[in-house]
């Protein structure tokens, strides 16, 4: 049996594709945000992933708002408290069709494909957290947001 070489599923460093034109224009939280995992950097990976550090109340507030995907897609807000790992470090609010989901918590939240959700709006940010967006069998932003400039 031939040995496989992992080397190319290792994503090293990231692609800076969503929100190039908002740098200088949001505050609060980082722009353009990071893709770890695309059909661009992995072929045939057929996963997006994208992350983006939390460090202060974003502007505007919210910046994202009621949308949909044609995938499902998993949100996780992840706090960096080593010691509490489940503090997420600031309060939000998402609208899930049109039901408000209210946090301070580390949290994974699932989001069925076509389910509307947002706007997302912080209370407040007491420590960076992270946000993380997985897409499942949706390989490229293009696919994730159509419709959407990745650079807004």
């Amino acid at each position: 049996m031939p040995a496989i070489d992992y080397e190319k599923n290792l994503v090293r460093k990231p692609v800076y594709e969503v929100g190039v034109q908002a740098v200088g224009k949001h505050k609060g939280h980082q722009v353009p945000s990071m893709t770890y995992m695309s059909n661009s950097l992995v072929p045939g990976s057929n996963t997006y992933v994208e992350i983006s550090w939390i460090y202060d109340v974003p502007t505007p507030n919210p910046y994202v708002f009621e949308h949909a995907h044609n995938y499902n897609e998993i949100v996780l807000h992840i706090g960096s408290d080593p010691e509490n790992p489940e503090a997420l470090g600031g309060e939000m609010t998402i609208d899930v069709e049109g039901q408000p989901l209210t946090f301070d918590r580390t949290t994974a939240l699932f989001l069925p494909r076509g389910t509307k959700h947002g706007p997302l709006t912080w209370q407040k940010v007491t420590r960076p957290h992270i946000e993380m967006t997985i897409m499942l069998g949706c390989g490229d932003f293009a696919k994730a947001m159509p419709g959407r400039n990745p650079n807004e």
